[in-house]
């Protein structure tokens, strides 16, 4: 078998899909990039067998065929490279490739392709199709919020819940949730969790363009295709909770406020929190707002007080939460101008950008408050 390709085409390819490979395998044949040769292409392929990569690019080749190859050795072996033409020789009785650049010949064993895991074929399948930067932003909003227990998997995903023409995109760890709504005028209703990982595979490799993505799924798995890449991921399993039930749709105290200027508070209290429970503490008391903390541990105490750039609307309250994840949702909403809605210290909290037509919602639980 012999194919021809540039040396920084084929880098960059193999680099694009090497975020995939675990680093500690107990398959071997997991730490190798699968090449397959087909009517004059070359699909590259990656697998964790939860997740598989792959791109398709155009060669020079008369043959078919498939061999896997060392990935970190044949990544450090390309970088050396400048752009030329490298022609591969696979000798299929002793397991080598020769490959001959302009300036020498190098040699290197090959794996059986056989025993690269076969991609999922889908049962059933349907699909969707959404907009790459709708799809990344909405990935960009929500998947911060997912959890990382092993022990309630469905909550370590991202929940796509299709229904009544939109696309709903939820995750929570129970201390904080996201609900992102996207409206794609899809005629069918369903749903399934995202693992975090291919998500984040494909947030770093979606361009600017606005592309279709095309998602296509069955009960078990989902495939993910845009340019000359697809990804493959299998489906979390299980029954992801009723996040609608949860988010309170009666909170009577309104708080309208500056995102950066809260931002801004809560930056300069959180260094000198208690560093086990983060805790910060909101008193809003008519129109002003004081963001504090304190941890007795080590004599630490800041307050920052807010009286310009809100309006509070509800009775007086003092509230308490983990001051990390506020901040992580308040930079997740892209809007300055938020309302922030309470009810009482021990319930939960909804935050959202202060406009008429919103589709971002954000839920976090309080914390009890400690002074001492």
């Amino acid at each position: 078998m012999k194919f021809i390709i540039s040396s920084k085409t084929l880098l960059k390819n193999l680099q694009l899909i090497s975020g995939v490979i675990a680093p500690n395998n107990a398959l071997p044949i997991l730490e190798n990039f699968l090449f397959e040769i087909n009517e004059k292409q070359l699909i590259l392929k990656s697998t964790d067998l939860d997740c598989t990569m792959e791109t398709v690019l155009d060669v020079e080749s008369e043959d078919n065929g498939t061999i896997a190859i060392d990935a970190k050795m044949i990544l450090e072996f390309l970088k050396a490279f400048p752009e030329q033409p490298l022609t591969f020789l696979i000798n299929t009785e002793n397991n080598t490739v020769k490959v001959h650049s302009e300036d020498g010949e190098y040699s290197f064993s090959f794996f059986d392709g056989n025993e690269f895991p076969k991609t999922p074929n889908l049962d059933e399948e349907k699909s969707i199709k959404i907009n790459s930067q709708v799809f990344l932003n909405s990935i960009t909003q929500t998947i911060f919020a997912a959890g990382n227990d092993e022990l309630r998997p469905v909550m370590s995903g991202v929940f796509c819940d299709v229904s009544s023409g939109n696309i709903n995109f939820v995750a929570t760890d129970a201390h904080k949730l996201i609900k992102h709504i996207v409206n794609e005028n899809i005629d069918q209703k369903t749903s399934f969790i995202l693992p975090k990982k291919p998500l984040n595979i494909i947030k770093n490799n979606l361009s600017d363009s606005d592309e279709e993505i095309n998602i296509s799924y069955d009960k078990s798995n989902a495939i993910f295709s845009f340019n000359d890449v697809t990804i493959y991921c299998r489906l979390i399993d299980g029954n992801y909770p009723n996040y609608e039930q949860v988010i309170p749709k009666d909170n009577p105290n309104e708080l309208i406020i500056s995102k950066s200027i809260l931002v801004n508070a809560l930056k300069k209290v959180m260094p000198l929190s208690n560093k086990s429970t983060n805790q910060v503490v909101l008193d809003i008391k008519g129109n002003s707002l004081t963001v504090m903390t304190i941890d007795t541990d080590v004599n630490n105490s800041a307050l920052s007080n807010i009286k310009t750039n809100l309006k509070y609307n509800g009775e007086d309250l003092k509230i308490a939460f983990n001051g990390r994840f506020l901040l992580e949702i308040l930079n997740s909403l892209n809007y300055e101008e938020l309302k922030i809605k309470l009810k009482t210290p021990a319930k939960a909290v909804t935050i959202e950008p202060n406009k008429e037509e919103n589709q971002t919602l954000a839920l976090i639980m309080p914390i009890m408050i400690s002074e001492d």
